[in-house]
């Protein structure tokens, strides 16, 4: 007899919406059986091509591997009706780019506090052999919005699994401004391109901008390329060498 697998909706009642993606929604939810808050992706798989399918497929294998308190967890992950839900942690306290853009920029204290939660989460992926590869302030979001809140990764859309340290090319993905040199000379890569973009994040933590920047995006690729970036004053005047 086969087995009868529940609706979303006999788990899970829908609140009101937190985000919003090209193909999905991210609503509140509350688990009916124990009234817990949760955060519901809800993708409309309709819409889908193959290849779509597999990276959310991909993603949803990569996110139920992840346990660790500063990765945003998933806690279900279920096929409905043209829908696929992943439900992770309620996390509430918003973006780290938000946070960044109301203090401006970070003490050094805070952003050494910040940036070993997100080196702590990025070495638990790199052991467990996954890249993010799209690692910046719109993907660290705050557990809540007290002070010294958990840093958290969150949206392994882009992430790939990967054979040890072995690089490979794995194709062109992630944010301009933290691309690493060897993605944009298509060149082989790994676990690396999550260090240099952890490298760009404490940059903009301490003076509040990015330290490769241009309107044009052939010359931004170029600085990042050459490696040119500098310490401007007034900014990096009170920053520790």
């Amino acid at each position: 007899m086969a087995t009868v697998l529940p609706k979303f909706s006999d788990l899970y009642s829908l609140k009101e919406e937190v985000g919003r993606g090209a193909f999905s929604i991210v609503r509140k939810c509350i688990q009916l059986s124990t009234g817990l808050e949760f955060a519901a992706k809800i993708i409309n798989t309709k819409r889908l091509s193959t290849r779509d399918m597999q990276k959310l497929e991909r993603e949803a294998r990569i996110c139920r591997l992840l346990k660790h308190p500063n990765i945003v967890r998933l806690y279900d992950d279920i096929q409905d009706e043209g829908f696929h839900y992943l439900v992770f942690d309620l996390v509430t306290g918003g973006e780290l780019f938000e946070d960044i853009v109301a203090r401006e920029f970070y003490s050094e204290a805070d952003a050494s506090n910040c940036m070993q939660q997100i080196i702590e989460s990025v070495n638990y992926c790199h052991q467990n052999n996954i890249v993010h590869r799209d690692l910046k302030p719109e993907n660290l979001l705050l557990a809540s919005k007290s002070k010294g809140a958990a840093v958290k990764l969150a949206d392994f859309g882009l992430a790939i699994e990967v054979q040890g340290d072995q690089p490979a090319w794995f194709g062109f993905a992630g944010t301009p401004g933290y691309l690493s040199p060897e993605v944009l000379r298509k060149e082989p890569y790994g676990k690396a391109v999550d260090v240099w973009a952890c490298g760009v994040i404490l940059y903009i933590l301490l003076v509040g901008y990015p330290p490769f920047w241009d309107e044009d995006q052939n010359r931004l690729y170029s600085q990042i390329k050459s490696g040119a970036y500098d310490y401007p004053s007034p900014e990096w005047d009170t920053v520790t060498p």
